[in-house]
């Protein structure tokens, strides 16, 4: 069933493919503080959805509807896939955080959220902060990530990063037989929050980094601090590498871009790395593996989990090193029944929210 509302007011989209696997979607605005904002709840099947908050300026609300929708299918699917009693859901922002953050905005925001009545649990993501949260959580109790003197888990970027570094190892173990990461070279291309806390784990493990941003500063940064090389945004994904690693924004494997790929792994935290579906196949035909975002950036998803029950960074870490395990047993799945590892990780993600459905109708 598909649910788009409008204070209120129900707008004739039942039966559009375009919502039909969401279970609803919800517009909220405020124009004294400029607040437009999107939340898509996709499943509750298995708790509660949870996923962070994107600020961004889209071109477009229709760009913005699509993007929010997108974020909280994968946020089910890595949810399930994390083995957590969690639902999927994602909220966008519309506009450029650094023009219209404020604290009216996340105030009204909070109103928002607290209006869905804990259908939806939000947290920080790409063009929010911690800091923004603690003033949604003035208003809502429906925030997660709060800092830890707060009772939170904090920024979950360290943890995302984590994640990766445990799949990037679970890839080289696959690929090579180990899991030593000493000697081989990643190419990151975005060095922001998680690239960065990536590119430094990685640096700490003896692998080799070639780095790209469009913010120059990053890259500054990482061939100071870290000996990174540098390569230009649109040349990285061809540079020669063990491990190419997707960790800005989505879409960026395509037919055009795969083509140009020159490493044996795609390894990364950007969300919706597939521009396609049918890219993931594209990348087995070239015999490169993907490791599926979804699973190999769970660890902030997971680091915000672990706050049930009380939060301990020891009992986080050991929640997100699992991506380890659960990476080889989707690769060892994706061999054994001849499919690309994006489509066994999602079957396996899907079998689980689905039984939860229809126990939930049974009872």
């Amino acid at each position: 069933m598909g649910v788009i509302s409008d204070g209120g007011r129900v707008l004739s989209v039942f039966g559009s493919t375009h919502f039909m696997d969401h279970e609803s979607v919800h517009f909220g605005f405020d124009e004294s503080s400029g607040l437009r904002s999107i939340v898509a709840i996709h499943s509750t099947a298995l708790g509660p959805s949870l996923g962070g908050t994107r600020f961004y300026p889209y071109i477009s609300d229709s760009d913005a509807l699509t993007d929010v929708l997108r974020l909280s299918r994968s946020m089910s699917h890595k949810a399930a896939l994390a083995g957590l009693d969690q639902g999927g859901g994602k909220a966008v922002i519309i506009g450029d955080p650094r023009q219209l953050a404020s604290t009216s905005l996340f105030e009204k925001y909070g109103d928002f959220i607290n209006g869905l009545c804990g259908r939806y649990i939000t947290a920080a993501d790409v063009g929010t902060t911690v800091a923004n949260m603690v003033t949604v959580a003035t208003r809502t109790p429906f925030v997660k990530g709060l800092p830890m003197e707060d009772g939170g888990s904090g920024d979950p970027s360290p943890a995302t990063a984590r994640g990766v570094v445990a799949a990037i190892k679970a890839v080289a173990a696959q690929c090579w037989n180990t899991d030593d990461l000493a000697g081989r070279t990643v190419a990151i291309k975005g060095v922001g929050k998680v690239g960065y806390d990536l590119a430094e784990l990685l640096t700490d493990l003896g692998a080799s980094l070639i780095v790209a941003d469009v913010n120059s500063a990053a890259t500054d940064r990482a061939e100071r601090e870290l000996g990174a090389a540098v390569a230009a945004v649109d040349s990285i994904r061809t540079v020669k590498c063990d491990i190419f690693a997707p960790c800005a924004l989505g879409g960026d494997l395509n037919s055009s871009s795969i083509a140009l790929l020159n490493c044996e792994a795609v390894v990364g935290s950007a969300n919706n790395q597939l521009a396609t579906q049918r890219d993931a196949d594209r990348l087995k035909n070239r015999g490169i593996l993907y490791a599926p975002d979804f699973l190999v950036n769970a660890g902030g998803i997971i680091n915000i989990a672990a706050e049930t029950g009380g939060y301990t960074i020891e009992k986080s870490n050991g929640m997100v090193d699992n991506i380890y395990n659960t990476l080889l047993n989707i690769l060892d799945t994706a061999d054994r029944r001849d499919v690309n590892p994006h489509v066994a990780a999602l079957e396996v993600a899907q079998q689980r929210i689905d039984t939860a459905r229809k126990q939930g109708d049974n009872s």
